[in-house]
């Protein structure tokens, strides 16, 4: 690994290697990277993309920044990428009791990443990122509720401001899927004081993705005379 990693609490552990497009497909590949949010609306994508792209997501769940620096190398593979869009975010901000561990906790718990952690790991991963050519889509981190076990209202809006100017830094295009989250009836929520979606509510956030990505596949590459 060519960086470090900026570590407030042990990380977890997550199995998987590259997922590949299949060798003979001629369709563009799009990757995105994410944690359970994007694991629920990517087979939305899929199915709307289907015929113009190949989209895959990363092995399972992409978890906090810290998963991504030791496991990008392995999610990025040696294929060529067309479009990458990423998220990271709600683990990050997560508190965790006892630290470390996959239990929520806020009152007794420690925050994955603080928001400076968070933001340092985060441009090494956008670094990382920028090397593979693709064109990328950052995903804001989605609404936080309240009564959220390990997350703290406000947490949301924090990070996204550290993201945005790092976005703005690097001149990677925002997909607000934080703005549109917040604006979702309590209904497309899994449960009260859950950050998951139910299936209306996925669909909803894929509608989102896909329009994006669409309008990242129909530009023309950068190294295109």
């Amino acid at each position: 690994m060519l960086f470090s990693i900026v570590f407030c609490c042990p990380i977890f552990s997550q199995e998987g290697s590259a997922q590949e497009a299949p060798s003979d497909s001629p369709l563009p590949r799009v990757l995105i990277i994410g944690d359970s949010i994007s694991i629920g609306y990517t087979p939305f994508v899929k199915q709307a993309l289907k015929g113009r792209a190949e989209v895959i997501h990363n092995p399972g769940n992409a978890q906090h920044t810290g998963t991504g620096i030791l496991k990008i190398d392995a999610w990025l593979g040696d294929g060529k990428w067309e479009v990458i869009h990423f998220n990271w975010g709600l683990w990050d901000l997560c508190y965790r009791d006892p630290p470390g561990s996959l239990k929520q906790g806020k009152k007794n718990g420690k925050v994955t990443f603080t928001a400076e952690q968070y933001g340092k790991n985060l441009e090494k991963l956008i670094q990382r990122l920028e090397k593979t050519g693709a064109k990328l889509i950052w995903a804001s981190i989605t609404h936080v509720p309240a009564g959220e076990a390990g997350r703290k209202v406000g947490d949301d809006i924090r990070y996204n401001a550290v993201a945005k100017k790092l976005m703005k830094k690097h001149r990677i295009p925002i997909n607000d899927l934080h703005a549109a989250s917040s604006r979702f009836a309590p209904e497309l929520f899994r449960a009260p004081g859950n950050v998951h979606f139910k299936t209306e509510g996925r669909k909803k956030l894929a509608q989102l993705v896909t329009r994006k990505i669409a309008q990242a596949l129909s530009k023309k590459p950068a190294s295109d005379p």
